[in-house]
């Protein structure tokens, strides 16, 4: 198996979740996690902070770079970008993690709500990369993970919350362009999306609170996927929409039962899918 020692990771949305887990599954090869991250205090619903993420990061063995990140600003970014660059000498991956969403109908969804997905999950996401690819190109091995699902052009993904989707499958188009747009440059653009839900507090809070929980899996099974990518070639393993679970058997993990939130129980589907 492959190790990310020594790399420099740019994850935005990494304090907490599925950004936090592929930090952490890093940072025990001794890599470098820049944190980009707007939660700066404590959320009785939302817990963990860039702060507290970069706590963990240095426990488990790795070097933390804490930079509060609105991804809607450009300006932040490339503030990030910089100091990131300047911190650890430059980025070898990119992990667009950071999401926003509502799972509402077209009369259900207000603008704001509108505006925010599109503007976190596509606009957040293409101007990470449009930020980081520059440094990419100087990296032996770099790597653009999005952490979003295959274009399933099915109405019925459309239906219940075509806003959502709109702003999902912006992100799995980024990699379908930039996959192809990068190739020359030895820059894989890959996507990765669970085939059950994840337990984190998007889960909790929006998708049906204890009873979504117990039908999860751990962020550590997407961390895990993660890891397998990242430390693939670039040059020849890119343009992939990836599945967690299959990414791992792949890898010969064959019993994921560790990764169940409650065991035994049975597993939600994530949408998509």
């Amino acid at each position: 198996m492959g190790t990310l020692k020594g790399k420099t990771l740019f994850i935005s949305g990494a304090s907490r979740g599925i950004g936090k887990a592929i930090a952490l599954r890093a940072a025990r090869d001794g890599a470098n996690i820049a944190i980009a991250a707007k939660t700066t205090e404590p959320n009785p619903k939302l817990p963990g902070t860039i702060y507290t993420a970069a706590e963990e990061i240095e426990k488990a063995g790795g070097k933390a770079l804490a930079c509060v990140v609105d991804i809607r600003d450009e300006a932040q970014i490339a503030a990030a970008v910089a100091k990131t660059v300047e911190t650890f000498g430059g980025i070898d991956i990119l992990i667009n993690n950071a999401s926003a969403i509502s799972l509402t109908g077209t009369v259900g969804t207000p603008m704001k709500r509108y505006d925010l997905m599109h503007a976190v999950n596509v606009r957040g996401t293409f101007a990470c990369s449009q930020a980081c690819i520059p440094h990419l190109k100087k990296a032996a091995n770099p790597h653009i993970l999005n952490n979003s699902p295959p274009l399933n052009l099915e109405p019925r993904w459309f239906g219940p919350h075509v806003a959502y989707t709109m702003a999902k499958y912006g992100m799995s188009l980024c990699v379908l362009g930039m996959a192809e747009e990068l190739k020359g440059d030895g820059i894989a653009v890959n996507a990765l999306w669970p085939r059950t839900i994840i337990a984190t507090a998007a889960v909790q809070n929006l998708l049906g609170g204890d009873d979504s929980m117990r039908g999860s899996r751990k962020p550590e099974i997407m961390a895990d996927a993660a890891h397998a990518i990242l430390t693939r070639p670039s040059r020849s393993f890119t343009g992939h929409f990836c599945i967690d679970e299959e990414v791992l058997r792949e890898e010969g993990v064959t019993d994921l039962a560790k990764y169940q939130s409650v065991p035994g129980a049975p597993l939600f589907p994530d949408l998509f899918l």
